[in-house]
């Protein structure tokens, strides 16, 4: 670190508190602390050659204080641990070192058995707590998903906010409840078996309650283009403080909170030109820190499906843990849906472009504008584990006009077979909170903005949908007001739809597809090598994987009507295709609430075709391997 003092408010023994803020553009600087025995009582600040004011006051957890730049009225602390009020109020002083853990035994995320279920803290249930949300711990667990990974939850301005418009990075939510709410999370979490992963934004703040230009103009830079106005500062003028700011808040998370890791929210608009960009030295201070112990992930979310990021740093890479991959949601979307616009323009949903990209990981090296973009591969360094797939997520339900999720814009029948396929590759998954249960909610765009800001939403909305949507898209799908509390309301699960008949059938399917993905030899192994994906009809997938010792299992998922299938034909099989094989489990199953299957009739041999249903998909198991 740049600076000798930590920044923000530090318990130290004694009844102290030490106070660090970086002001270098400052020529005065006091801790205002209230309220106290003597009322407001406020506290010079020395400075240091680097900008950074220091002071240390009698002052204990609890207390609440802003920082006087130049005899001004006061400032919440960047660096606050808490914000009781708001992002306008007052910070607090908090003392981590309160909170009584029982995760000694929590041994971490195993990366290889990583099932990663996103979930939005106010929307997931009725209360929208960190608290609420431990009561569902148990049934989450029961479904097989092994991380939860929530949408950002540092203070955002209002009382409702997706979060990638955080202002106070270091405090968490106190909508939610606050840092001891996120902790008693976390803690319950890790003793049901459970991780969690932070969605965290480094990208921007906020356009509300965002005081960082106040302390110092260097916090963000001009000289890149980004969707949020300015970019933040990495490189230039005073960028050290910059970089450790960030550091410091995913440190923050590991040490005070006992994050399992984080998604880096649009990696593409963060720009360093420096000679070791933020991003690997942002992982490699989180994945030091944790050495020898439990060791936090760090995974982007990049629509350049940039390599860089995942690859070994002994290969110029920047040793990132993992990589979200867009194309798997944008191919099998097209597929579903034909929606082919704005950025589903490039892509053909074709059964051929879905099994060419199970084979090599990936499409395209950065988004396309259109057709005829050369595809690329996946070097063969990067294993499964760290590229995840989705079939929807915050974003794609979120970003439409109508909030609508995959199943609202499908019939059930296609989406079960879709699911099988997610659940079926050796990358790993990421799961939509509802999705699992059929969840009837849509999930809206919301904010709580206050002024003039909050009236700008709508349009900004309709601006950046006319784009993809259309201009009239908008009005015609009735887009609701992201201002109105009815639009964050209605966006809450219903829980209680997974014991009714429709949803629980799915919801089912759901765990027993991750059932078998868990205990089946070949399914859990995540060998991207041992898998051969082809495209035997216009619209059949078939996806063959093998373990080590030749076992064997192969998905054929049929998004279009019902379809023969040969096995003697499949030359791409080789000898495999002389075996028989024996189905496990298919989408169309009435305890799936689908049409019904006849799984004698589906038993596998060469030479003997089988009729495979419309919509459906269907598992086997080879038998004489």
């Amino acid at each position: 670190m740049a600076h000798e003092a930590p920044l923000g408010a530090h318990v130290i023994d004694g009844g102290r508190v030490s106070f660090g803020v970086w002001a270098p553009d400052a020529e005065r600087v006091e801790v205002e602390i209230s309220p106290s025995p003597q009322g407001i009582v406020r506290h010079e600040m020395v400075r240091d050659r680097d900008g950074v004011w220091t002071a240390i006051v009698s002052a204990s957890p609890g207390l609440l204080y802003r920082y006087r730049l130049n005899g001004e009225w006061g400032y919440p602390d960047p660096c606050s641990r808490s914000q009781p009020d708001g992002v306008h109020g007052p910070s607090q002083v908090v003392d981590p070192r309160a909170f009584g853990w029982s995760d000694a035994a929590w041994s971490g995320l195993d990366p290889k058995t990583l099932i990663i279920y996103e979930l939005h803290v106010g929307t997931y249930t009725s209360d929208g707590t960190f608290d609420a949300l431990i009561g569902e711990l148990d049934e989450l667990a029961d479904l097989g998903v092994t991380a939860l990974e929530l949408m950002p939850v540092a203070e955002f301005p209002g009382l409702r906010n997706w979060g990638y418009d955080g202002a106070a990075l270091f405090a968490p939510s106190s909508v939610y409840g606050g840092p001891d709410g996120l902790r008693r999370l976390v803690d319950a979490a890790h003793a049901t078996g459970l991780g969690i992963i932070l969605d965290v934004v480094y990208n921007h703040l906020g356009p509300e309650g965002n005081y960082l230009r106040n302390f110092a103009d260097h916090y963000f830079t001009d000289r890149y283009k980004s969707q949020w106005d300015h970019a933040v500062n990495f490189d230039g003028e005073n960028s050290r403080h910059v970089r450790d700011f960030f550091i410091e808040n995913a440190l923050m998370w590991v040490d005070e909170y006992h994050i399992d890791g984080f998604r880096l929210d649009a990696t593409h608009n963060i720009f360093d030109a420096s000679s070791k960009h933020i991003l690997q030295e942002l992982a490699e201070a989180v994945q030091e820190r944790n050495a020898g112990e439990r060791t936090a992930f760090v995974m982007a979310e990049d629509e350049r499906n940039d390599l860089r990021l995942v690859l070994p740093r002994d290969q110029g890479g920047y040793g990132l843990d993992g990589l979200w991959v867009d194309d798997f949601h944008h191919s099998v979307h097209v597929m579903l849906t034909e929606e082919d616009r704005g950025f589903l323009g490039g892509y053909e949903g074709t059964a051929e472009e879905i099994a060419r990209l199970l084979r090599v990981g990936y499409l395209y090296a950065s988004p396309p504008d259109g057709p005829g973009e050369q595809p690329v591969g996946v070097a063969e360094q990067v294993p499964a584990e760290q590229l995840v797939y989705c079939l929807e997520n915050h974003d794609q339900v979120g970003n439409r006009p109508e909030g609508r999720r995959l199943l609202h814009l499908v019939d059930l029948e296609l989406f079960k077979a879709a699911v099988a396929l997610l659940l079926h590759t050796p990358c790993t998954p990421l799961l939509f909170m509802g999705s699992e249960f059929a969840s009837s909610a849509p999930f809206y765009f919301f904010t709580d903005y206050g002024d003039d800001l909050g009236d700008n939403v709508m349009e900004g909305r309709q601006r950046d949908f006319a784009g993809f949507w259309g201009p009239r898209d908008a009005q015609r799908f009735g887009m609701p007001d992201p201002q109105a509390e009815e639009t964050f309301l209605q966006s809450k699960l219903d829980l209680t739809e997974r014991a009714k008949p429709r949803h629980e059938a799915v919801y089912r399917l759901y765990r027993e597809l991750l059932r078998i993905r868990r205990e089946d030899p070949v399914l859990r192994d995540q060998h991207r090598w041992r898998l051969l994906a082809e495209a035997p009809a216009p619209a059949l997938v078939a996806v063959e994987r093998w373990s080590e010792d030749e076992e064997r299992r192969l998905l054929l998922v049929n998004f279009g009507h019902a379809t023969p299938f040969d096995l003697g034909e499949q030359a791409w099989m080789g000898g495999a295709a002389k075996l028989s094989w024996w189905p496990m489990i298919s989408t169309a199953e009435e305890q799936f609430a689908g049409p019904g299957a006849d799984m004698d009739a589906l038993v596998l041999e060469g030479g003997r075709a089988v009729e495979m249903p419309s919509r459906s998909a269907v598992l086997w198991r080879a038998d004489g391997a």
